[in-house]
């Protein structure tokens, strides 16, 4: 797992540890979002990959700040943005996590394939776009 994290970090450019807890964050977010079953396929087969949910699922979640806020009251603020504004909320930026989602995703369709992992992209609305 740590071979994993360490090669997604610098990949990206950014410290292990948040390599980690974004990764965690992303991964804990799809288990919410997308199809239940392709998703727990997926997960289960990351090295890591459930130990990452269960640290860092509920992560971020306070909402996203003002941005957040203003989305939510406009019915724009749930799914992928959300994510992006919690990953802001951690010190990314937007090209980082741009690479990091693709980078979690590449890691996925090595380890699920990518029968399994485009389901999963599939069943998240507007998630395509990002990865």
């Amino acid at each position: 797992m740590n071979e994993l994290i360490t090669g997604i970090a610098e990949r990206v450019g950014i410290e292990p540890a948040l390599a980690e807890k974004a990764m965690g964050m992303i991964l804990g977010f799809l288990q919410r979002e997308a199809a239940d079953g392709p998703v727990a396929q997926m997960i289960e087969a990351i090295p890591g990959g459930p130990d990452l949910v269960a640290r860092f699922n509920g992560e971020g979640s306070g909402g996203g700040g003002l941005l957040g806020g203003l989305l939510g009251s406009v019915g724009l603020g749930g799914g992928v943005m959300a994510l992006g504004q919690q990953l802001m909320g951690e010190g990314l930026g937007m090209g980082e996590i741009g690479a990091l989602a693709k980078e979690t995703i590449a890691v996925a369709k090595q380890y699920a394939g990518d029968e399994v992992v485009d389901q999963v992209v599939a069943s998240v609305p507007g998630l395509s776009q990002y990865v």
